[in-house]
């Protein structure tokens, strides 16, 4: 398996170990309810370092991105972030991904961990334009700094003023004695926070400056479990449960970053065009168990007549609502609001109302 930087501290600080996306990573550490909830109320630290990053560049970056993503970056500014999704040829998500403008001829892509090979060799094979790509992704570590003390724990480390980059955001400068690491206000948890990118050689060096900043916080180590009910309260899709390659953006939810503008003849276009102007089958949606149990990938979604309507895609018990929550995709006909739906649990179909996320306000 692969490591990260930070591998052999999540070994000597306990945390249970397991393979993601070919990563050895940390799952848990003193337990996923506890990290949750530390998160949700203090501060944590994620190993990330495992997403991918591929560098776009020269001259024909915005063209290149133009073609192979569904968001229209020509509206993205210096300093700004942009949520988007390649697209393959029958309008299926080949994954979702944060773009980072550096300036006009200069952009990150940072994807996920699971489909950076893919992502590298789909970029590779659709650069009919001649833009620069690096694949950066063995040369960059990344921590995800998480919750409402995240701010005050990482301010000590910077001279820049954290409250003015506002969300969806980045800049370039010292933290913790390290030059050119990437500041950046996104989050996939819902509770605020910063990722941190940069050279895997200054990793320890960052890690050990944030738990001392932190540690008045009651700053913890959290592993990828909480990241995924943290991420599942809020409502976040994860590429390989809520979307893949057969599921389309507009099914998915995210028609809001598909955009049919002039000029911007992105792969997948015209399927998904149609798709909009016909309307689709099914839907992406939240739900709420009224029910106890817990619902888990794959379990059926059936009406009130016992009818497969559909199937969950991602499923939990919220560690700060206590109740089962979870998405799963639906007949268009049965996706509306406050619609009662059932998880077959085993031999059980549990009672459950479709909501609009967050479940955790």
């Amino acid at each position: 398996m692969k490591t990260t930087p930070f591998t052999q501290k999540h070994i000597e600080l306990g945390a249970k170990m397991h393979e993601f996306a070919g990563f050895d990573m940390p799952i848990q550490y003193q337990g996923i309810i506890d990290e949750h909830l530390t998160v949700c109320s203090g501060v944590g630290v994620f190993d990330v370092s495992h997403m991918g990053e591929i560098w776009v560049k020269g001259s024909k970056a915005l063209d290149f991105l133009q073609r192979v993503t569904s968001n229209d970056v020509n509206k993205l500014k210096v300093g700004k972030i942009q949520y988007s999704c390649f697209v393959n040829e029958n309008g299926g998500i080949i994954d979702d991904f944060l773009v980072y403008k550096y300036d006009e001829e200069k952009y990150l892509l940072v994807v996920n961990a699971s489909n950076t090979e893919k992502d590298w060799k789909w970029c590779v094979a659709q650069n009919t334009v001649g833009a620069e790509l690096d694949n950066a992704s063995s040369w960059m570590a990344q921590l995800a700094v998480q919750g409402p003390k995240a701010i005050d724990t990482l301010q000590k480390l910077t001279k820049v003023d954290l409250k003015d980059i506002p969300y969806y955001s980045f800049v370039v400068d010292e933290l913790a004695g390290v030059s050119d690491v990437i500041i950046s206000n996104t989050g996939y948890t819902g509770a605020g926070g910063f990722e941190l990118y940069f050279y895997p050689e200054h990793a320890m060096q960052i890690w050990d400056a944030i738990f001392d900043a932190g540690e008045e916080f009651g700053i913890q180590p959290i592993g990828l479990g909480a990241r995924d009910t943290l991420r599942l309260e809020m409502g976040f899709n994860l590429y390989g449960n809520d979307m893949s390659d057969t599921t389309t953006p507009l099914e998915a939810g995210l028609g809001w970053i598909t955009k049919f503008v002039e000029g911007k003849n992105f792969i997948g276009r015209e399927i998904l065009e149609k798709q909009k102007a016909d309307g689709v089958k099914r839907k992406l949606i939240a739900f709420v168990l009224e029910d106890k149990g817990v619902p888990r990938q794959g379990y059926p979604i059936v009406d009130a007549d016992g009818e497969v309507i559909g199937e969950v895609t991602s499923g939990t018990m919220s560690p700060s609502l206590k109740i089962g929550i979870g998405m799963g995709y639906v007949k268009t006909e049965h996706a509306t609001e406050g619609t009662e739906i059932f998880i077959q649990v085993r031999n059980r179909s549990l009672k459950a109302k479709i909501s609009k996320p967050p479940f955790r306000k």
